[in-house]
């Protein structure tokens, strides 16, 4: 009797097991599918990522909203097509020729200013090409380009490559050579390489000031209005992809132009220095 009576408690602790385990299963499964739900698809430049300053803002929308953000970062030019064919439902970008380009082709709807910091040119201390002494970003580039001073691009159609491009149109030089390197990454791995290499890069001032204390790189040309860099945000339009969630994107772009999101982006401060300047006038 004995026995029997430890095989019956066996086999229902052994069937308790079974049903929590069952039970743990269908738990996740479910959240999974409700989390995958609750989720908003961003696609944004690098420099919004490198900088950190996503890692501040998204939480406070997720916080409020409670929905995750996921970021997919990558060169701007990506992340418009990305965009453009539906695979996120919001785009958080700096180039903003190309930006209206799809806004026109019916892509994008409800684009608007969120904020501004400034493109720089930065090199090696000793700034073998001299364009410490240049008056206007052309000028600079010239410099670089007559020296051959090794100059690191970003080469992935990025908001920041497409400014670089439109810079040595102007210089009227399409830049060849073994002085020339296009690296197709991110703005934190071109810095990384150009500090490497010892040569010149041109970058988001976002980037630049987050990346400070990890390269000995110095801002070497600063302040010409040529290197204007404005980031704007935009809904994918749901007329044109259905499947978007275009209500979750509405509240992403009220959040990051509204009081608090653009007291977000002004607070946000590294080594001393406010990374981004937010665009939206508040009342």
């Amino acid at each position: 009797m004995g026995i029997l009576i430890k095989n019956i408690i066996y086999i229902m602790k052994a069937k308790k097991q079974l049903f929590f385990a069952l039970l743990m299963s269908l738990m996740f499964i479910f959240g999974q599918s409700t989390w995958a739900q609750d989720s908003l698809r961003l696609s944004t430049t690098t420099s919004t990522e490198n900088s950190g300053l996503l890692a501040i803002l998204n939480p406070a929308f997720e916080k409020q909203n409670n929905i995750r953000v996921d970021v997919i970062a990558v060169g701007t030019g990506k992340a418009l097509r990305i965009g453009g064919n539906g695979d996120v439902d919001v785009v958080f970008v700096h180039a903003p020729v190309a930006e209206v380009e799809y806004v026109k082709q019916g892509d994008f709807i409800d684009r608007v200013a969120v904020m501004h910091n400034d493109f720089v040119i930065v090199g090696p201390r000793h700034d073998p090409a001299n364009i410490r002494t240049a008056t206007t970003a052309k000028e600079a580039f010239n410099k670089i380009a007559l020296s051959q001073s090794y100059f690191i691009s970003r080469g992935d159609d990025s908001g920041t490559h497409k400014k670089e491009k439109q810079l040595w149109k102007q210089v009227k030089l399409d830049p060849k050579g073994s002085w020339y390197a296009a690296a197709g990454q991110g703005m934190g791995a071109v810095l990384r390489i150009a500090d490497d290499k010892q040569g010149y890069t041109l970058t988001d001032r976002g980037t630049q000031i987050a990346y400070s204390d990890k390269v000995s790189l110095k801002v070497l040309f600063e302040g010409d209005s040529a290197l204007f860099n404005p980031y704007h945000v935009m809904a994918v339009n749901p007329k044109k992809h259905p499947d978007v969630k275009y209500k979750w994107a509405k509240k992403y772009i009220d959040f990051v132009t509204s009081p608090q999101g653009q007291k977000i982006i002004a607070n946000y401060v590294k080594s001393g220095k406010q990374l981004f300047y937010p665009d939206v006038q508040q009342d």
